[in-house]
């Protein structure tokens, strides 16, 4: 059943800030990212897109962090002042959960949580969803934000593969030399896995490839 609810993090807000608007944000919020951990594929056809709603929302009482030498970000809970803005995607199925859970990896622990969701007329609905919260240490995080612009602009393209479309799509090409330098170079994966060629990839890859098998059997 696709009832499973889940928040992805983007911007930490400062106290007492109207938020505006908000626009998904976090590599799980950069849509393609989402639907290539999902749905297997960056580029999803329109019903595997309808499948999924997201709606602004606001977590209180946690801020974001960026991750050392690493692309993505983190989240740790703080005083009730902070809040950290990002999305709340509904019609998730517990197979796209054990999915999320894989690509998170041990670095991340779900958890539920009450997040406040916005409408375009600043209205507020609180409800459940679930979130992923940094268990691998304060000591490997930075003070400073994680850059939504910058990942977008510079690593998005690590993150979506060769079938990216328009701007995405040369900067996947480049970014895996960039990383097959790197390897040589004996530097560490700033994905954690989870891009191209990561390890974490591999295994969803090998997920998605079960589960078409079953289904031409089925």
């Amino acid at each position: 059943m696709a009832d499973r609810t889940a928040f992805f993090y983007g911007t930490s807000l400062p106290p007492k800030t109207l938020p505006p608007i908000l626009t998904p944000q976090g590599t799980l919020m950069a849509p393609a990212v989402l639907h290539r951990v999902i749905h297997g594929t960056s580029t999803p056809l329109p019903y595997q897109s309808s499948l999924v709603t997201i709606r602004p929302a606001l977590l209180p009482s946690f801020q974001r962090h960026k991750v050392l030498h690493a692309d993505y970000p983190a989240i740790i809970p703080a005083n009730r002042s902070a809040s950290v803005r990002g999305t709340l995607v509904t019609g998730l199925t517990e197979g796209d959960i054990w999915r999320l859970d894989i690509f998170e990896g041990y670095e991340y622990e779900r958890r539920k949580v009450r997040v406040r969701v916005l409408d375009r007329e600043m209205e507020v609905e609180e409800v459940e969803a679930e979130v992923y919260v940094w268990v691998a240490g304060k000591q490997r995080l930075e003070s400073s934000e994680w850059d939504f612009d910058e990942f977008v602009r510079e690593k998005m393209g690590r993150w979506i593969g060769k079938e990216a479309e328009g701007e995405y799509a040369g900067r996947a090409s480049i970014v895996e030399v960039d990383d097959a330098v790197a390897a040589q170079q004996g530097k560490a994966d700033p994905t954690g896995g989870r891009g191209l060629n990561g390890n974490i990839t591999k295994t969803l890859e090998g997920d998605n490839e079960r589960a078409k098998a079953i289904e031409s059997v089925v």
